[in-house]
């Protein structure tokens, strides 16, 4: 498992604006080189590729852009919807085709977990009423002490 010079040819420039990973580039360790390349396993040497950063400050950020790209990508989805439905109510369609449409728009922003704010202390979770029993703003919650 040696590089043999083949990755040269795959070399990927540095993305302006963006990050490598956010930008679909993938890192070989053994060639120590960041490549355009769709495969899993390096062309080169027959390696792993690593997809993803492994330093915590850069996992955050490229987690933070794809979510962007997500909600935005959402929000044109949900505009093109709601354009087609202007246009279906004003061409007379059935009140049938209407339900469907909302329903499929629905269905596809409810794929990740919803979260709530709590009421006593106002972070966001998925398991809100387990965590308002615990919350220790609440004004209910009792405290039990550990006597050592």
């Amino acid at each position: 498992m040696t590089c043999k010079g083949i990755c040269v040819r795959y070399k990927a420039q540095k993305p302006v604006g963006t990050g490598r990973y956010a930008s679909g580039q993938r890192r070989c360790q053994i060639c120590e080189i960041f490549i355009k390349w769709e495969g899993l396993w390096c062309p080169c040497c027959g390696y792993r590729l690593r997809t993803k950063p492994r330093n915590l400050k850069y996992k955050a950020k490229l987690r933070a852009r794809v979510e962007a790209d997500s909600a935005e990508e959402s929000e044109t989805n949900s505009i093109a919807a709601m354009e087609q439905e202007l246009v279906a109510e004003a061409a007379g369609k059935t009140k049938k085709a209407k339900t469907k449409k909302a329903k499929t728009t629905t269905a596809k922003t409810s794929k990740g977990k919803a979260k709530t704010a709590c009421q006593f202390c106002g972070k966001l979770f998925v398991f809100i009423d387990k965590h308002e029993k615990k919350c220790k703003k609440n004004p209910q919650y009792e405290a039990i002490a550990i006597k050592a």
